[in-house]
């Protein structure tokens, strides 16, 4: 059974109950989860998982096939058991900051170089995104991030939606990584929208609005070959 994802439609809930569907030693399978799976270069929620009789630290979350797996810091309930789950809050408004903060970073070099994006990691109000240049423009660092700031305290609205397929594939616009990483098993694409900045396929956690993302620095800008460079930054509250 696929477990339902429910942050791939509202990213704001912080508890949920569910059911196990699997279990092993070291944790749970659940029919639904808000946990954030690992993928698409953010990492997984974290949080506690509480059953009659008992409770456990969720300390990493990971498909296996099409069903989230859940790695627990100390009992494990049986399968059949309800459980209730509750998400570290602070961690996932920081990713979800993060996130949405390099969506910015994307559609603002998008907008104004034309530069795809070759690959990106990130941590909880750190990370880095690599683009396409050759070589990076004079004075990038400092220009990129005031027009990123410009951007995120404009308070444009983060809003998403669901299309077929096709209809999404054949939309060159929502694909900004340099090679498509949508799997062909996946039949209808998440679209992530910063209104009139950005919208891309994408299957993360994002804040409602630009504006609650706070502001970012350019903590650095380093070469990773030819057409490859890297951009690191952090997300700040103010």
């Amino acid at each position: 059974m696929p477990t339902d994802l429910l942050y791939l439609r509202d990213s704001s809930q912080r508890s949920f109950e569910a059911t196990v569907v699997e279990a092993d030693e070291t944790g749970v399978a659940l029919d639904r989860t808000a946990f954030y799976v690992t993928g698409g270069g953010q990492p997984h929620d974290t949080g506690v998982l509480r059953w009659d009789g008992g409770e456990a630290l969720v300390t990493d979350v990971r498909k296996r096939g099409d069903t989230a797996w859940h790695t627990l810091d100390g009992a494990v309930p049986a399968v059949g058991a309800a459980v209730t789950g509750e998400i570290d809050w602070d961690r996932r408004h920081a990713l979800m900051r993060t996130h949405t903060a390099l969506h910015v970073l994307c559609g603002v070099i998008w907008n104004t170089w034309g530069k795809a994006v070759t690959g990106g990691d990130m941590q909880p109000l750190a990370a880095r995104m690599d683009f396409e240049f050759d070589p990076l423009p004079q004075g990038f660092a400092a220009d990129v991030e005031e027009r990123v700031n410009a951007e995120l305290a404009a308070g444009r609205p983060v809003e998403v939606s669901f299309l077929p397929r096709e209809e999404a594939l054949g939309d060159a616009d929502l694909i900004r990584t340099k090679v498509s990483l949508i799997p062909e098993t996946v039949p209808e694409v998440r679209v992530v929208d910063i209104v009139g900045l950005d919208k891309q396929a994408d299957g993360g956690t994002h804040v409602a609005s630009t504006d609650e993302v706070g502001r970012i620095r350019v903590v650095k800008t380093e070469s990773k070959g030819k057409g490859n460079k890297r951009i690191r930054i952090e997300v700040l509250d103010s």
